[in-house]
């Protein structure tokens, strides 16, 4: 018993030292340096912030936008975990992968996409001014508080699709024609029988997307505009443009904190569906669409996720091979219509600079620090996923497993800025390093490798082990012929999360990345705050490329993905 606990404890050491580290020293660093700068005392800050009425007004517009938004990704989501759960299709495969690109993406991707589609010169809008022969463009959906509904909803359906569609698909359906049986009608299966069974699901999930858009920045920031503020954008805010540290100290204290009290709440719940399952086969709980109401709700569900969560980027690859007026290029004037001119010039360097990075030489940079990423992922989330799987009712584990939460909640701004102070003095003097962004990458792309891996651990069957033990295999061997068979394929998917992250964080990589060496999204800004028809075009084209990265990171995760309870 002690060797058992002595192993947990050493599956713990590395994650908790690289959270230490990288995560609670800088942020302690930064919120010590900001607070003892208020001259009225370190309360100050926090007692300004509770007495504030623009700060109560940001708190609450924070927490009813989450919940609206929360609610609207349900309304979504569940209808389609439903289909995705029941019911056996071509294409499903597919659409699980499409669903989730959104999931992935930068923010900047996305608002260059939303704006391509219904900007004032996006695709639908100038359709209409064609049309009806109009003099401006009749939808403003930029700068509105649908534009921030709409975004989250793009980003976060595929949460409530696969952490509900997974758990869905295990429920035997027996257990519903047996009620039915007993007299129960449709609804009060669903009333009695089913909602009960989904419950720990659904409520894991809605309070993961109230997380996600609790925390929102880039979508409040760029689609939102300057009327709409969530305590992350105030943040921002006040440290960027109003240097008030301390303020903005107190605001992080305040979201971490809520952030923590989630988590705890998100561990206690992802515990219920991440129980060890004897899992079925498809065939048992998932049908082929007969009847044609099940074929019309099938066609109906799956129009309408696409044109929810693919559109945008299909208008935006459109846009960045198309031009809608004639625009003139180093090359010469380009006309109207189909053009590849965007992306040739991402690898040229026109004024011959030394000091000009190509966009083309970013995506490079991107891919480096990816791998890297998913190096240093791995090798940390691994144990402790294994640590998580071993002793679900450890009391370490229940204290720990929602400090690996934690950075998914934390101001990038405050993180950023913390890495800066906390890491630039011997003996971790990072400041000119490149690993500092790879670094900031994993402590994003760690809870979603260990999320990944522990529902795969903790779906082996002990008596697996016993049984290999008791035919006398060695603990290695248990690990080579029963443990890795079937947590290879997790392995794939974490790896394959973590280097999609990876290629669309901005957030810390904006603080933290060296001139010489932009990541894509950071080229995509730079793109985008330049003037003229062609730097935009290039940041459609990059943004492009990106969205492909995603793309064929979410199709590998469906190729090598097991039929098990997760949680992505």
């Amino acid at each position: 018993m002690r060797n058992k606990h002595n192993v947990h404890l050493l599956l713990w050491l590395a994650p908790l030292a690289f959270l230490a580290v990288f995560y609670f020293y800088p942020l302690g660093s930064i919120l010590s340096l900001s607070l003892s700068r208020s001259e009225a005392g370190i309360l100050a800050p926090f007692v300004e912030a509770v007495a504030s009425d623009s700060v109560r007004r940001v708190i609450d517009f924070t927490i009813w936008q989450a919940l609206l938004s929360t609610l609207l990704t349900l309304l979504l989501g569940l209808p389609g975990a439903y289909l995705l759960a029941r019911y056996d299709f071509r294409g499903k495969g597919l659409l699980r992968a499409l669903t989730g690109v959104p999931f992935v993406m930068p923010t900047l991707v996305v608002a260059a996409g939303f704006s391509a589609l219904l900007g004032s010169h996006g695709w639908i809008n100038v359709a209409l001014m064609r049309l009806f022969d109009l003099p401006n463009p009749p939808i403003q959906f930029l700068n509105t508080l649908a534009a921030i509904l709409v975004a989250h909803v793009f980003y976060n359906t595929t949460i409530v699709l696969r952490m509900v569609g997974d758990f869905w698909s295990h429920l035997d359906p027996r257990l519903g024609k047996a009620a039915q049986t007993l007299g129960a009608n449709r609804w009060q299966v669903l009333h009695k029988v089913t909602l009960p069974l989904l419950s720990p699901a659904i409520y894991a999930a809605a309070l993961l997307v109230f997380i996600f858009d609790f925390t929102s920045f880039g979508v409040i920031l760029v689609l939102g505009g300057p009327h709409f503020a969530t305590l992350e954008v105030e943040i921002y805010y006040q440290t960027i443009s109003l240097f008030d540290l301390p303020l903005a100290a107190a605001l992080s204290a305040l979201q971490l904190s809520c952030t923590l009290g989630m988590t705890i709440l998100y561990a206690r719940l992802s515990g219920k569906i991440s129980l060890p399952l004897k899992l079925q086969s498809r065939k048992h709980t998932q049908g082929r669409l007969i009847t044609w109401r099940q074929r019309l709700f099938a066609l109906g569900m799956v129009a309408l996720l696409l044109i929810i969560l693919t559109t945008p980027l299909l208008a935006l690859a459109g846009r960045s091979l198309t031009t809608l007026g004639g625009i003139d290029s180093p090359e010469g004037s380009i006309a109207p219509g189909l053009t590849l001119a965007f992306y040739r010039e991402l690898g040229i360097n026109r004024q011959e600079s030394l000091f000009y990075v190509t966009p083309l030489s970013a995506i490079g940079v991107s891919l480096t620090y990816a791998s890297a990423t998913v190096i240093l992922a791995l090798i940390l989330g691994l144990p402790a996923a294994w640590a998580l799987s071993t002793d679900r009712k450890s009391p370490l584990n229940r204290i720990l497993d929602p400090l690996l939460m934690l950075p998914l909640g934390t101001s990038a701004v405050t993180l950023g800025l913390g890495f800066i102070i906390a890491l630039a003095h011997p003996p971790l003097d990072l400041r000119a390093s490149p690993l500092l962004v790879p670094i900031a990458h994993t402590l994003v792309a760690f809870p979603f490798v260990v999320r990944s891996l522990t529902p795969a651990m903790q779906s082996i069957q002990p008596r697996l082990r016993h049984a290999a033990t008791v035919l006398g295999a060695s603990p290695r061997q248990v690990i080579r012929h029963v443990d890795l068979p079937i947590v290879g394929r997790a392995l794939l998917v974490a790896a394959t999360f973590a280097f999609t992250i990876s290629i669309g964080e901005f957030g810390a990589t904006s603080l933290l990345s060296r001139p010489e060496f932009p990541t894509a999204p950071v080229a995509i800004y730079r793109l985008l705050s330049r003037p003229g028809a062609m730097n935009y075009g290039q940041a459609l084209a990059l943004s492009t490329i990106l969205m492909a990265f995603a793309a064929v990171g979410m199709l590998a995760i469906e190729r090598f993905r097991i039929a098990e309870v997760g949680e992505f």
